[in-house]
């Protein structure tokens, strides 16, 4: 099960579905328009399926070929990227990874349960995005400049703009290249950094104004809810950048935003030095990275907070 192997089965197949996790970010969207751009020049049928895709990313060349439903109903292929669970792939559209012949994931989480005929998961890689470059220079595929801004995109935003921790001259060398191919390396950061919607400003205002200090201080914690969303009109993305506002708070070690969903909350969790959020969050079954984690949760807000500040709080050093 080796790369090469992987390549033969991408040119063996003529239909091809890529797949990522459910809320895609931007190295989950980056992930699956780079591969769609090689997968397109390789001259197959190729069709990116997933929902709630954030207005942010609208500037990723191939983005209009993103689809929420697929027009075929079985795949020859079927590839899932950024994510280390089917289960967190998008609600109906598992079902397209589950028929296909192959299956093939490319992933970076740590708690990764290996889903797939191929899996190709590197834990300590900043970005998927980053494991898929690596990839095809290794298969010798070249990358053109609409992919390599994609992959880009993705490395920028789950590095935090290249200050995550994981970052290593490889993710730097990327860059460099990607300059090098004429890509305006700036106004990538600040269209997917930097720029934000209205009303995604009011949901940060919203929960600045709600933050509180637990732990002498070092726990942010801050919450939105439906009926924020709602009153807020708040569209899919709106809420990302918050969870970030915690931690780069001065003596802050772990930040924690609560979002509520349909049933129960979506947590987030953010570090800067001594807690593995990964290891929190995988208490309440979900999982990520050590600095960046996420799980679900359906406990009441209050008893969810007190839960995660006491889990939090045993790993402070």
């Amino acid at each position: 099960m080796t790369l090469d192997d992987i390549l033969e089965e991408m040119k063996k197949a003529q239909n091809i579905c890529i797949l990522a996790h459910e809320n895609p970010d931007g190295d989950a969207i980056g992930s699956s328009l780079g591969l769609y751009d090689i997968l397109s020049k390789m001259g197959k049928n190729v069709e990116v399926l997933m929902k709630n895709v954030p207005e942010t990313y609208t500037f990723l060349p191939g983005v209009h070929n993103i689809k929420e439903e697929p027009t075929i109903e079985k795949f020859d292929l079927a590839i899932v990227v950024d994510c280390p669970d089917l289960k967190r792939v998008n609600s109906g559209l598992i079902q397209y990874f589950e028929t296909a012949k192959v299956k093939v994931e490319f992933d970076h989480h740590m708690n990764n349960s290996m889903f797939a005929d191929y899996n190709i998961v590197n834990h300590v890689s900043p970005a998927c995005c980053q494991i898929l470059v690596t990839s095809f220079d290794y298969l010798e595929v070249e990358l053109s400049k609409e992919a390599m801004t994609c992959f880009l995109t993705g490395i920028i935003t789950d590095t935090g703009g290249f200050k995550n921790s994981g970052i290593g001259e490889e993710t730097f060398e990327i860059a460099g290249r990607a300059l090098n191919q004429g890509i305006n390396l700036p106004s990538i950061y600040k269209a997917s950094l930097l720029t934000i919607t209205k009303s995604r400003f009011e949901a940060q205002k919203l929960a600045m104004d709600r933050m509180e200090f637990l732990a002498e201080g070092r726990i942010s914690f801050t919450y939105i809810t439906k009926e924020d969303i709602k009153n807020l009109n708040l569209k899919d993305g709106d809420h990302e950048g918050i969870v970030e506002i915690g931690r780069n708070i001065q003596n802050v070690e772990v930040s924690i935003f609560l979002r509520e969903e349909e049933k129960g909350y979506k947590i987030s969790l953010r570090s800067n030095e001594s807690v593995n959020v990964a290891e929190v969050c995988m208490l309440f079954g979900g999982g990520g990275h050590i600095r960046a984690a996420g799980a679900n949760t359906t406990m009441p807000l209050e008893e969810a907070k007190h839960a995660l500040v006491r889990a939090i709080e045993k790993r402070l050093k």
